[in-house]
């Protein structure tokens, strides 16, 4: 089996594993409580903020761990904008994850929030003049996501970033495709609030990080016993925090390597298919993009059954978001990137790991052009 999903979920690394287990079997304290087991796990989770902190250029404050990349995407926009009350206006674009849309949508039901979703370009991206004319005086937050989960394309975020800081708004990027793969330096990046989850990343599924700037006002999603410095009750999961912290780490240590190699798969798989299947169409941007994700639209073929016919083939891939798997509707996304609804519901994600080889794409690459060309020499003689 060839497993080209990485977009949905990686496995979990032996070296997260490893610095996992000795908080599960004997450091298995609750980090608040005041004897030596508790005060062994608070060091644990200590280690793994002041880790993360790093990898992410930032101050050990501004790091609340979570449960995952949807729980930071919450706990951002629901906390600076409640913090905010007075202001209700925010401005993020029309390809978000559907936790920051339904996180919008909830905030314009329930709270008044004025919510303006940005039109992006046929290749997904976010234009700067879109984005300056859109902010006014009571816009309180901007939510963009640095690489979009289905097409890869990458978000300009210091350029859209700086233009939220000169009118003094509040900006949060949704990084949870770009850790591992891209730069992460909170500074670099002009961000005050960033998302990331460990399950893309070699860590297991249910732990994650919100980077929020300490300074900002940050209602809590979760009240109780005000742990995460108040800013997300509950006891912590420290086995959590510290595989978060260990895979970020690995992740950034490698990236630079990982990168290159990732990219030369990237561009070989993109050319292999458009040049094998004169009607396929590339989603997102072809160079402005993650290194390891390639996204295609097929017409007149049934995506499903592209799907299928690949998995025969011993290639596991989607046609976007696991978060939209089985939905009848076609891809927000690419509806908004100017496709036709038919178009969009043929799409193709592959999406892989930096431990995928040349030979896995390249075979990857054969098994697309024959599956697609199978199924729509099947449409051809119905």
């Amino acid at each position: 089996m060839i497993y080209l999903d990485a977009a949905a979920t990686t496995p979990v690394r032996r070296e997260v594993l490893e610095a996992m287990w000795p908080l599960l079997t004997t450091d298995y304290g609750n980090p608040s409580s005041s004897h030596t087991v508790g005060e062994s796990a608070a060091r644990a989770l200590d280690y793994a903020r002041r880790l993360v902190a790093r990898e992410l250029n930032c101050k050990p404050n501004d790091v609340v761990f979570t449960s995952g990349g949807t729980e930071a995407d919450n706990l951002a926009i629901k906390g600076i904008s409640l913090a905010r009350p007075k202001a209700k206006h925010i401005v993020a674009s029309a390809i978000e994850h559907p936790a920051v849309l339904e996180t919008l949508d909830y905030l314009q039901r329930f709270h008044g929030f004025r919510i303006t979703l940005l039109p992006v370009t046929a290749e997904g991206l976010v234009e700067e003049g879109t984005l300056r004319a859109s902010l006014t005086e009571e816009t309180t937050l901007c939510t963009i996501m640095y690489a979009n989960n289905e097409v890869g394309t990458v978000q300009s975020i210091p350029a859209l970033a700086s233009i939220c800081r000169e009118q003094g708004v509040s900006f949060h990027t949704d990084a949870v495709q770009a850790a591992g793969w891209l730069s992460l330096n909170t500074a670099e990046l002009g961000v005050d609030a960033l998302s990331i989850s460990g399950h893309k990343l070699g860590a297991p599924k249910g732990c994650g990080v919100l980077f929020v700037r300490s300074r900002l006002p940050l209602e809590p999603l979760v009240h109780g016993g005000g742990q995460e410095r108040g800013k997300r009750s509950g006891t912590e999961n420290v086995a959590g925090a510290v595989a978060m912290a260990t895979a970020l780490q690995l992740a950034q240590q490698e990236r630079t390597e990982n990168t290159a190699g990732s990219v030369a798969r990237r561009d070989h798989l993109i050319s292999a298919v458009l040049n094998g299947v004169e009607s396929a169409l590339l989603t997102g941007h072809r160079e402005q993009r993650l290194p390891n994700v390639a996204s295609f639209c097929f017409p007149g073929a049934n995506g499903e059954a592209i799907l299928l016919e690949l998995e025969r083939a011993g290639v596991v891939s989607s046609s976007g978001s696991a978060c939209a798997a089985g939905a009848s509707e076609p891809s927000a996304v690419l509806l908004a990137l100017g496709l036709e609804p038919d178009v969009a519901q043929t799409a193709l994600r592959l999406s892989w790991t930096a431990a995928t080889s040349d030979a896995e794409i390249a075979l990857a690459a054969r098994a697309v052009v024959s599956s697609v060309k199978s199924i729509q020499g099947l449409g051809s003689r119905t």
